[in-house]
């Protein structure tokens, strides 16, 4: 297992991680968190060669999946960079990328009643502007659990607040800070429920987060 106690801080530099091979010549993914080799809960970078490609399969419990870089494909369509998307269990593909790609998947965590298939593209959903200067795209909530992109200009630091639910994020571009540490691109952190901080933007930063989906 790796970082599998939801009770405990997690904090990755992604870049400084090495590839590992998957188990499809040409798939390459580096584990942020994994309950088994090969199923269950699992979190990764997952970086996809020009002409890689994975046989038919289905996701039990659900598969999450971000597009960092390039363009990731399957039967359904092609999802530049950008673009976020959610297959429930019961769904099936055979993905590739014929030019390449770099994907953030989450696998084997949907809540057993949530079966929406989501795809949102950043650059063409309607983002919403807060009085503090955030913007915020929220991308899928079902119960508990949101889950969102922020664009999170210089500067701008959030009062100190919890996570009731726990919170996960991945910093796509720019940095931020905290009590704790310094956050730049790449970086994903995973913080427990209850957790407090007062992280602010040290430049234009944008963000993956997720929240609310980590129990006591």
């Amino acid at each position: 297992m790796l970082n599998m106690d939801f009770s405990q801080r997690v904090v990755v530099s992604t870049d400084a991680l090495e590839w590992q091979q998957s188990s499809k010549e040409g798939v390459w993914r580096k584990p942020l968190a994994r309950e088994e080799a090969e199923r269950g809960h699992a979190t990764s970078i997952v970086k996809y060669e020009p002409g890689a490609s994975f046989s038919e399969h289905g996701h039990p419990l659900g598969e999450e999946i971000l597009v960092l870089e390039g363009t990731f494909s399957d039967e359904t369509g092609d999802y530049s960079a950008g673009t976020y998307f959610r297959n429930p269990e019961g769904f099936r593909h055979t993905p590739f990328s014929e030019a390449g790609c770099i994907i953030l998947v989450k696998l084997h965590q949907f809540q057993e009643q949530d079966t929406s298939h989501v795809q949102v593209e950043l650059d063409k959903a309607e983002w919403e502007h807060t009085e503090n200067g955030l913007q915020i795209l929220l991308l899928h909530e079902f119960n508990n659990e949101k889950v969102a992109l922020i664009r999170w200009p210089a500067g701008l630091q959030i009062p100190l607040h919890s996570h009731d639910g726990g919170e996960e994020v991945f910093v796509m571009q720019g940095k931020f800070s905290d009590e704790h540490g310094k956050y730049p691109v790449g970086t994903w952190v995973r913080l427990p429920n209850g957790s407090e901080h007062s992280p602010r933007a040290d430049e234009d930063t944008l963000i993956w987060i997720k929240a609310g989906h980590l129990s006591a």
